[in-house]
């Protein structure tokens, strides 16, 4: 697996930042909760984070690498701490949190394109556009300052963004 160190407490993880054309990026609100967030994942054995980022905007939005087009990712890993009341039981008693390498994916389809129930695990139940500026302050509170930093790092790249105003 490439740049990633293993750290045997924590979860190795793709975050994807999908931005529309104006600059404003996807929230997605998973499913039976009322929290909103970028999509994420679990990077599988022997899998690149690149291959994880493509699969989980597959497995989560139902996008195909041509709905999509990559900008940038962000240089380091960023790593937080998951509450255990958050934890999945399956992680429960191994594992502290995750650790992410972020994505930052034009989205060059059609809107009709974007299904959260394609899979047979759907992730999402709804989707919306918001500024990129505010997406931190909206998410769970333990994820928040990963959120502003990984973003930070991100930013740059959205001057990329066809026709970003």
């Amino acid at each position: 697996m490439e740049e990633y160190t293993q750290q045997p407490d924590y979860r190795p993880n793709v975050a994807i930042v999908l931005c529309n054309k104006h600059a404003q990026v996807l929230w997605a609100r998973r499913i039976r909760h009322d929290g909103w967030q970028f999509p994420q994942g679990g990077i599988a054995p022997n899998e690149t984070s690149d291959e994880a980022a493509y699969r989980e905007l597959e497995e989560e939005l139902g996008l195909k690498p041509d709905h999509v087009r990559l900008i940038g990712s962000t240089n380091q890993w960023f790593r937080y701490d998951i509450p255990q009341r958050y934890l999945r039981s399956r992680y429960r008693s191994r594992l502290r949190g995750q650790t992410q390498k972020w994505f930052l994916f034009e989205f060059i389809g059609d809107e009709s394109d974007f299904c959260l129930d394609c899979s047979a695990h759907p992730e999402f139940d709804d989707w919306k556009w918001v500024d990129y500026r505010t997406a931190a302050d909206r998410v769970v509170s333990f994820k928040q300052s990963v959120y502003r930093d990984a973003l930070a790092e991100l930013e740059p790249y959205f001057g990329r963004i066809s026709e970003c105003e």
